[in-house]
């Protein structure tokens, strides 16, 4: 399944889905995330509807037409199996000829496990850019919002891995110590970082910055040099 629709976090992307599913259980996903696909889901795939890591095989030869794809994007490519992975690098190398503009995200909130998918990526043509989800650097409380490796375990991973673009996607934002999270994030080097609040406030409660502190990171990614990209902001502009 390929979301067709654009969405406010990633202009110009659109997701590729031959592998769906995710048991990182994060308290904001089913609220959020989760519910745009059950939409579809109720009535096609039980598998999808439950969030419960699976493949899709029909799909590998559907690619969408966009700028950029976000492969796996419903779901954490960590849960795939290797042999899986490689089919999918296969598939893209093969449409790369067709389409060598395209770029593709990889993202994950645990590379230990996905990091299996960066060998098989040396010497491919294509343009991937792996990516982190990172909310905080507090790992106290965490346990509370996901079964995700803790921030900081999570990021130290994500900061030894050896591949030249890397993206950090801050949201939905969890309360965070200013000076730590933008070490954390000015770190990594990135080509740039999303920063967003919670979408479904209405829906699931979080424990999140005050603007004044999201105000002060943002300020201070810019300040080094870093470009910083927004959603759900709540009146911050970036």
């Amino acid at each position: 399944m390929a979301t067709k629709t654009r969405t406010n976090m990633y202009a110009n992307v659109k997701t590729w889905n031959p592998f769906v599913g995710c048991n990182h259980d994060c308290v904001y996903c089913d609220a959020s995330f989760q519910r745009q696909l059950k939409r579809w889901a109720k009535s096609n795939c039980k598998a999808c509807y439950n969030f419960t890591p699976h493949y899709h095989p029909d799909r590998l030869r559907r690619l969408p037409s966009a700028e950029t794809i976000f492969v796996c994007g419903n779901g954490d490519i960590a849960f795939c199996e290797t042999s899986f992975i490689e089919k999918i690098v296969d598939r893209i190398t093969e449409h790369y000829d067709r389409s060598p503009e395209k770029t593709y995200y990889f993202q994950s909130k645990n590379w230990a496990s996905a990091s299996r998918l960066l060998p098989l990526l040396e010497d491919k043509p294509f343009n991937a850019i792996i990516l982190e989800t990172l909310e905080t650097n507090r790992d106290e409380g965490y346990r509370r919002i996901s079964k995700a490796p803790m921030p900081s375990q999570r990021h130290k991973t994500f900061l030894e891995l050896n591949h030249l673009r890397k993206v950090i996607t801050a949201e939905p934002l969890l309360d965070f110590d200013v000076d730590v999270f933008f070490e954390m994030i000015a770190k990594t080097e990135p080509e740039y970082v999303w920063i967003g609040y919670n979408s479904k406030p209405a829906l699931i409660s979080l424990p999140e910055p005050t603007l004044d502190k999201t105000k002060q990171l943002i300020k201070l990614l810019k300040s080094s040099g870093l470009e910083v990209r927004g959603k759900e902001l709540r009146g911050l502009t970036v």
